[in-house]
């Protein structure tokens, strides 16, 4: 297992003003706010009348190098739900998630991990169906397709048993894919660049949730990852 430290801090947001978000672009509907606890999401539209298009995503609007430390607070709010973080996001052919030659996109799931765009998506509280809240797991992805690269186990309990946030934290290194739960290793894989397509660098960062959910986060820190000799 490779182990990494913290670099430069290339940036950060507190989530403590609504300035703080006003250049960060959602795809589909949700209802934002900004709280003394931090960024407030949650769905705007009704899952049961509008189905999959009642989700969406937020995206962070700077692009990110390789090998990055990812890390931020997050508290659940509702039992139900789902969320994901996406990250090395671009669109094809090398293109920005933004290019106007690539598809709108409305926050519905497909248009993400089979649409025009390729990244890593890792979903780490996963409660929208019964079949996810009966064995909780965190399932690694990468797109184009639907490729589950790597489970992990989901150490965060039911929402009545949630009492302070928990620490995120996701490294991305050339291949190296790791992701931590208050400092709880979940998950490590390195992609061999063959298998799944090439491998993944740079690109954007975003936070996606399945209705009904309900989550703040707070102390967003993007830092240079270093490999430890």
């Amino acid at each position: 297992m490779k182990n990494f430290e913290r670099g430069t801090c290339i940036y950060k947001n507190l989530f403590k003003s609504e300035d703080s978000i006003k250049d960060w672009i959602l795809e589909g509907q949700a209802i934002i706010d900004v709280t003394k606890s931090g960024l407030s999401l949650k769905n705007k539209l009704d899952a049961e009348l509008y189905g999959d298009n009642a989700h969406w995503l937020f995206w962070c609007p700077l692009d990110f190098p390789d090998k990055i430390i990812v890390e931020w607070d997050f508290l659940p709010k509702s039992e139900h739900g789902l969320c994901m973080f996406f990250f090395a996001a671009k669109g094809e052919n090398g293109k920005s998630i933004f290019s106007k030659d690539l598809p709108e996109r409305y926050g519905v799931y497909p248009e993400y991990h089979s649409g025009s765009i390729n990244a890593f998506h890792i979903s780490y509280y996963r409660r929208k169906y019964p079949t996810e809240r009966m064995f909780n797991t965190c399932n690694l992805r990468k797109s184009y397709g639907f490729h589950l690269v790597k489970l992990g186990a989901d150490p965060i309990p039911s929402v009545e048993n949630v009492i302070e946030p928990y620490h995120m934290k996701l490294i991305k290194y050339k291949g190296v894919v790791q992701f931590y739960i208050n400092d709880l290793l979940v998950l490590d894989w390195e992609d061999s660049g063959t298998e799944f397509g090439e491998i993944l660098e740079d690109g954007k960062i975003g936070f996606r949730q399945m209705a009904p959910m309900e989550a703040i986060y707070s102390n967003l820190y993007v830092h240079e990852a270093i490999l430890k000799e």
